[in-house]
């Protein structure tokens, strides 16, 4: 794939990381990548470590598994705890760990949770079998919340009373703002989610320059798309400017995905939601429009524990990007991979499982 490989390109990435140094001249900087995605793909390419001693990669709230609080997952698993109730979810929930329980665990002693590829599929299975009730969990941001409002128009227009949606969706701009007005999370520059904005467009994002004077650039996921979003917001630090550039122009526009947006917003209303380690946020997550009300899973009475966090577990301040895995003192000893303690080693996208798959570095 020639399209493929020049992303890639080795000297390519190299001029980028020429630029880098020469537009910073040793200064510190210090860079949060929000999307959990360029995460891995920054340890995965080896760019962490071809980057400017003086420049500090930090890694955000990116990963929706990764900030979705105990809460959701307790509420989860006391569904599942219901008989004819199937709950389905996407793989990466499964072993996130709740105030006490996970679904893993519950699935080993005998509720009936199913894996899916698509909230399609789970539309499907409660089509299928009209004497259950089967509960999407709706986990992800705005990547995902269109095709997940697009099932529920698919199960209307079936007549279905049997799926149900607990709605877990998170908005990222409010949580940028979040962190933005977090003195603790100083950052010089931003790397936006690519994915995000291709649904949402860079437009919502433009307060980060106009209000908070942070640079900001929407990049892709390959080697050189990093390198350069890293020297477009190299000179911006280095010019003292503040704007909101594209650098993944390939797949983002200003404006992004209008009818992406018109179906999410269809189904969807913003309401405030709370995020693991950032808190209650205005405006954040998502509800379901009154009209829409028969598909809320949260409307299914069931009995939640109270929640209950790890003393010891650090995901909250790894994800507001003020700590590191390496701070952790569960960190690849009682926390690993294998027997997660945090959500942030669960997720392919996890802070935590990129620093311990490809380098535990501070």
């Amino acid at each position: 794939m020639k399209y493929l490989d020049e992303f890639r390109a080795p000297e390519k990435v190299q001029s980028c990381l020429a630029e880098i140094a020469r537009l910073l001249k040793g200064r510190e900087a210090r860079i949060m990548e929000v999307c959990g995605t360029h995460t891995v793909a920054l340890f995965r390419s080896g760019l962490k470590k071809l980057l400017p001693k003086g420049l500090k990669l930090l890694s955000g709230p990116g990963c929706p598994v990764c900030v979705t609080p105990n809460s959701y997952l307790d509420r989860a698993i006391a569904l599942s705890r219901l008989p004819g109730v199937t709950v389905t979810t996407f793989g990466d929930m499964f072993r996130v760990p709740g105030s006490s329980s996970s679904l893993e665990r519950e699935k080993a002693s005998g509720a009936d949770i199913r894996m899916v590829y698509s909230p399609a599929d789970a539309v499907e299975l409660a089509r299928q079998d009209p004497s259950r009730k089967f509960v999407f969990l709706g986990v992800g941001f705005e990547t995902t919340i269109p095709g997940v409002a697009s099932s529920v128009l698919h199960a209307r227009s079936l007549g279905l009373r049997n799926f149900h949606v607990l709605c877990g969706h998170k908005l990222v701009p409010p949580a940028l703002r979040a962190l933005a007005q977090d003195k603790e999370t100083a950052v010089q520059g931003l790397l936006l989610p690519g994915h995000v904005c291709t649904v949402i467009g860079s437009t919502p994002c433009r307060f980060l320059a106009e209000e908070f004077h942070i640079p900001s650039v929407v990049t892709g996921f390959e080697p050189l798309d990093l390198a350069k979003g890293i020297a477009m917001l190299a000179r911006q630090i280095a010019e003292g400017s503040a704007h909101i550039e594209i650098q993944y122009g390939r797949s983002v526009k200003p404006e992004g995905n209008p009818k992406a947006v018109s179906v999410m917003d269809s189904v969807f209303r913003p309401c405030a939601s709370v995020w693991r380690g950032i808190g209650g946020i205005p405006g954040s997550g998502l509800e379901f429009r009154p009209e829409f009300s028969a598909f809320d899973a949260a409307r299914i009475p069931a009995e939640v524990e109270p929640e209950r966090s790890n003393p010891g577990c650090l995901c909250g301040s790894v994800l507001k990007g003020t700590r590191t895995p390496a701070d952790c003192p569960l960190f690849g000893a009682a926390c690993t991979p294998e027997d997660p303690v945090g959500a942030c080693m669960v997720s392919s996208e996890g802070t935590c499982a990129a620093h311990y798959r490809y380098g535990r570095e501070s």
